[in-house]
């Protein structure tokens, strides 16, 4: 088993360990408020770093190419309420098209 996928593992079993340990740990209470608010923030966040880390990062390095084109597109049909669907697709149409005319 390569290196990748023991990493891939170990996170999925760590993962399931931590969702099952919530319900074990509070005896079925419910979190307080504050934490449940923290909890409600912890997806976005971490996929707004997945999607910073994606379209900013290669390698050890920071670029701003295409991809940051695609995401502004996105960006902007997300925050006008367009459909899921035309979002994506426009935004690897802008991708697609800035890569095609700057190279």
């Amino acid at each position: 088993m390569g290196g990748v996928w023991l990493a891939v593992l170990l996170v999925g079993i760590v993962s399931m360990g931590l969702k099952a340990a919530g319900p074990v740990l509070l005896g079925g209470e419910e979190l307080p408020d504050a934490m449940q608010r923290v909890v409600a923030l912890m997806a976005p966040t971490l996929l707004a770093a997945l999607i910073a880390t994606q379209v900013f990062g290669e390698g050890r390095a920071l670029v701003i190419d295409a991809r940051a084109v695609g995401l502004a597109v996105g960006a902007f049909g997300v925050w006008r309420n367009w459909p899921t669907l035309l979002v994506v697709c426009l935004g690897a149409l802008a991708t697609a098209l800035t890569r095609l005319l700057v190279g």
